[in-house]
């Protein structure tokens, strides 16, 4: 027979509480997802589900052919190398990177963002990187690029292929959400556009002379180098990229709003895999 730690145990039975509570008030994520993740599917019915890992050119042939050719030399390819110099550099008190993540945070991404029921907040591996610089006495680095985009590049890379793992365990992470869903839905800015309107309901149609991508799949390939940016950027640049050109005032990079927005997206993502660094335009 097999046995079980007490903390395990105790665990697993708040998840069964937690999970029950979420079923009585009539709510059901994995019906949310599937109905998200059909969507697009009906959308783009010459597409598996692991497809849409590869963002706009899952859906644009003539793209696909450039960037498929871009990746043969990817130009995130020196992020990743400084990041991973920058990840296992000791801190001044001799710490690293690695002692304050699990699995010395390596083949981790695939579980951020993820809810911390103490704090009762959505930790996303940017702000989890700066938290342990914070804790091992070393300065902030700024949220959109730079150092922190190097060493999530890095990470990220450890864990290419591996299948998303986000959970919403109790109802402050229902919450938090929800939050981001409303977001995702909400329209604002002068051009009065939501995410769901540009990356929904007008997937795969042309802006200008560029396709709008899939929402699906959007936070698996994060960080990327864009050929706009001439650089690796986070996923919160794109985020506030995004609002800015709605001509909306953007959040600050790590806000409530936007880590929630990435759990929400994260949760609708889950059954793909994580396929970051990438290469957009």
């Amino acid at each position: 027979m097999q046995r079980y730690s007490v903390g395990f145990l105790v665990v697993l039975v708040s998840w069964l509480v937690s999970a029950m509570s979420l079923a009585d008030k009539g709510i059901n994520l994995d019906e949310d997802r599937n109905k998200f993740q059909a969507f697009f599917m009906n959308k783009f019915p010459q597409l598996n589900l692991e497809s849409f890992v590869d963002g706009v050119y899952s859906i644009d042939e003539a793209a696909r052919e450039q960037w498929l050719e871009i990746e043969d030399f990817p130009p995130y390819e020196f992020a990743v190398e400084r990041g991973e110099k920058l990840f296992n550099a000791a801190f001044k008190n001799g710490s690293s990177y690695g002692e304050c993540f699990s699995d010395g945070g390596l083949g981790i991404r695939q579980n951020y963002p993820y809810f911390d029921v103490g704090r009762k907040q959505v930790i996303t591996l940017e702000l989890a990187i700066n938290e342990c610089r914070s804790a091992n006495g070393e300065p902030l680095f700024d949220y959109m690029k730079g150092d922190i985009a190097a060493i999530s590049a890095y990470m990220a890379s450890s864990s290419q292929r591996e299948e998303i793992q986000i959970s919403v365990p109790n109802e402050d992470a229902l919450a938090a959400y929800e939050a981001g869903k409303k977001f995702f839905y909400s329209r604002r800015g002068q051009l009065n556009f939501s995410c769901a309107q540009c990356h929904m309901q007008n997937a795969g149609q042309r802006f200008r002379a560029e396709l709008t991508s899939p929402a699906l799949g959007h936070t698996t390939h994060f960080p990327v180098y864009r050929a706009k940016w001439g650089e690796v950027g986070t996923l919160h640049r794109r985020y506030a990229g995004c609002n800015k050109q709605v001509r909306a005032k953007p959040f600050a990079a790590q806000s409530e709003e936007y880590r929630n927005l990435e759990y929400f997206q994260s949760v609708m993502n889950i059954g793909l895999s994580i396929n970051g660094p990438g290469t957009r335009r």
